[in-house]
């Protein structure tokens, strides 16, 4: 069949059904961005639970910390002076002795009978003298009534001093025999408490055998630590001189835990290391319960001046990357990450230099899926405080 073509003015016109598909196709393009527009939007992203803390402002002394050892002011070497048998030993391993307290007791029969003997050289060196003195008194008789020489009475004189030296010497081994059966009571030099003993009853010790025993003070003890010269140095700009009197010592043991007695500068060396460079300092600390342990390794915490108000975080609250140290800060509801510097260390906390405002909420716990800007539901984080 032929179609016919419609003409207006002269305008050929397309086929009428053509012109119904064109008109068809046209309107239902122009219809999609409404169906689209009219889609439901996707849903936001839930968001994060976080547990946070605040930022606080807190008084800080500035610190700083060493590796010290402890040392008892008072450290003695028991050993024999005389050489005998041992006959008792008078302590108990480990005990506290006072000073004058009995250790060890060496058998003393020998000893005895050298003072004896002694004490009889003393007596005849007096009989000797006496008898040396009536002879010179006798001789100036003598020569005085011209019965006598010069030479008799010169010689009585001579025997009467001759005698007084032979007391001497003998009075002198006396002394020496006494003083050696004293040293059979070896005895505590100080009050402390003594270690373990080298010897036994039935032993054979004198000056050769060594140490017997050792004893060591108790209350106080010494607390002795190595500062750089570049630490010294920092504190002596502070006030141009370190006041001693006012730094305060602090004992931290290896397993975290702070002694409670605060310890006081008494010493510092009067030269520097040569190999370390370093000098050597010491702070006597009260040990009324005897928890100091002499040779003790522990860590010493310097603390001196005014404290100051520094903003104070728990240390959970920091995480590192390349770039240093951040945190995330809850605003308005979404996790911001700020990059800080930190100061020193405050138990469980960390002083923040830079970075940080008091009063910030930061994420101690739950971070590990935030993304700056993600939404975040923030509640406090239970038993965790940022105060120092």
């Amino acid at each position: 069949m032929r179609r016919e073509s419609i003409t207006t003015g002269g305008r050929a016109r397309m086929p009428f059904p053509r012109a119904l598909l064109m008109a068809l196709l046209l309107a239902s393009a122009s219809a999609m961005p409404a169906a689209r527009a009219a889609d439901p939007a996707p849903a936001a992203a839930p968001a994060i639970p976080v547990s946070v803390a605040q930022a606080q402002l807190k008084p800080v002394s500035e610190a700083l910390e060493f590796v010290g050892r402890v040392e008892a002011p008072e450290r003695v070497e028991i050993r024999a002076r005389v050489k005998g048998m041992l006959e008792a030993v008078l302590f108990k391993e480990g005990e506290t002795v006072k000073e004058g307290a009995p250790l060890y007791r060496i058998e003393k029969p020998l000893f005895q009978a050298d003072v004896e003997n002694a004490q009889g050289e003393v007596e005849r060196a007096k009989a000797a003298l006496e008898l040396a003195k009536i002879q010179r008194e006798r001789a100036d008789e003598l020569l005085a009534k011209n019965a006598g020489t010069v030479v008799a009475r010169d010689q009585a004189i001579a025997a009467e001093a001759s005698a007084k030296g032979q007391l001497l010497t003998a009075e002198a081994h006396l002394k020496t025999a006494q003083i050696n059966l004293g040293y059979t009571d070896i005895v505590s030099p100080i009050t402390g408490k003594i270690g373990r003993t080298a010897f036994t009853k039935g032993h054979i010790i004198g000056p050769e055998s060594g140490v017997l025993a050792t004893v060591v003070s108790e209350n106080p003890m010494y607390v002795t630590f190595p500062v750089s010269q570049r630490d010294y140095l920092e504190a002596q700009k502070e006030e141009g001189k370190v006041d001693l009197t006012n730094v305060e010592v602090r004992i931290k043991f290896s397993d975290g835990t702070v002694y409670p007695e605060v310890g006081r500068i008494n010493f510092v060396d009067v030269s520097v290391s040569r190999s370390t460079d370093t000098v050597i300092m010491r702070a006597d600390v009260a040990n009324p319960k005897g928890s100091l342990i002499d040779g003790q390794l522990v860590r010493v915490e310097l603390k001196s001046g005014k404290p100051d108000e520094k903003i104070v975080i728990p240390q959970a609250a920091l995480i590192a990357d390349q770039g240093g140290l951040y945190v995330f800060v809850v605003e308005d509801g979404k996790a911001v990450t700020r990059r800080i510097r930190p100061g020193g260390a405050v138990g469980a906390n960390v002083v923040v230099e830079e970075g940080l405002k008091a009063g910030e909420q930061v994420v101690v716990d739950g971070f590990e899926q935030l993304r700056p800007g993600a939404a975040v539901r923030a509640t406090p984080a239970a038993g965790l405080a940022s105060g120092g």
